[in-house]
């Protein structure tokens, strides 16, 4: 039961993805006759101030939400595994560089830098997955990093170097395969955060701009009618809070399977 209901959380938020683009909603249709009207028969979660359907914008809100942690995660899993993986192995002046330029990025708080990022580029889809995969691929690049180290003097490592193996066949053949756990379980994590993220910076105005929905601008919209229509926030931010939350009980779960010490100490 504790797994049943994220996952099935989760299938909703990934079904409100992928179909809504395709479904006979309109998000951005203006009644305003239905202004701030509260949640009815005919209109579950009730309309904004602009009287726009929320149950239309919370379901383009998933999808936008969606492709960005989907992007950001895949691009800077790949990139930082990669370059960690790379640095762990080869070490020298290039590990020195790299574990620097990790140091600098983690001087700055990750959000902090994000919106620095964002405000530069500007606002958009485009920049919001652009800025978090600048600043998300580090704590990926240090975690691999740390697992190469661990690995690169086993005897099947050592056997492909004597061969005179490219140092990029070592690390892709021999390696990422021996590390694709942990990393799985940190991009597992890194969805919430990224989910979080971009709520932040859409809840900022750095990120999806009106008319498009996000979950973070229809939370900013809202709170200006907290008290006089609290449907406005509550919406968004239940699905927010839910979404967030079940990734994360099943990252717990995903790092506990593969946890191989703690099956064995079971």
């Amino acid at each position: 039961m504790r797994v049943v209901m994220p996952i099935i959380i989760l299938v909703i938020w990934l079904l409100m993805a992928v179909l809504g683009p395709w479904l006979p909603l309109h998000p951005e249709h203006i009644a305003l006759e239905h202004i701030l009207a509260g949640p009815s028969v005919h209109q579950w979660l009730g309309y904004d101030d602009l009287g726009r359907s929320i149950c239309s914008r919370l379901v383009i809100g998933a999808s936008t939400s969606f492709q960005v942690a989907l992007w950001v995660v895949l691009v800077s899993a790949s990139f930082g595994s990669f370059i960690g993986a790379i640095s762990g192995f080869v070490g020298g002046i290039v590990d020195l560089v790299v574990v620097r330029i990790i140091d600098i990025f983690l001087a700055f708080p990750g959000i902090l830098l994000a919106i620095a990022l964002s405000g530069i580029m500007g606002p958009g889809i485009g920049n919001v997955v652009v800025a978090l995969s600048i600043v998300g691929w580090v704590g990926y690049a240090r975690l691999a990093r740390a697992q190469v180290l661990s690995l690169k003097h086993r005897e099947h490592v050592v056997a492909a170097v004597s061969l005179g193996t490219r140092p990029i066949t070592i690390v892709w053949r021999h390696l990422l395969p021996l590390i694709a756990a942990p990393l799985i379980v940190e991009a597992s994590f890194g969805i919430a955060g990224v989910v979080i993220a971009e709520a932040s910076l859409s809840f900022l105005g750095l990120g999806v701009q009106p008319p498009a929905a996000s979950w973070g601008n229809m939370i900013r919209d809202g709170a200006r009618y907290m008290l006089v229509a609290p449907h406005l926030v509550l919406a968004p931010g239940l699905a927010l809070m839910l979404v967030v939350l079940s990734v994360n009980l099943l990252g717990d779960r995903l790092r506990d399977r593969l946890d191989v010490r703690a099956r064995l100490h079971d």
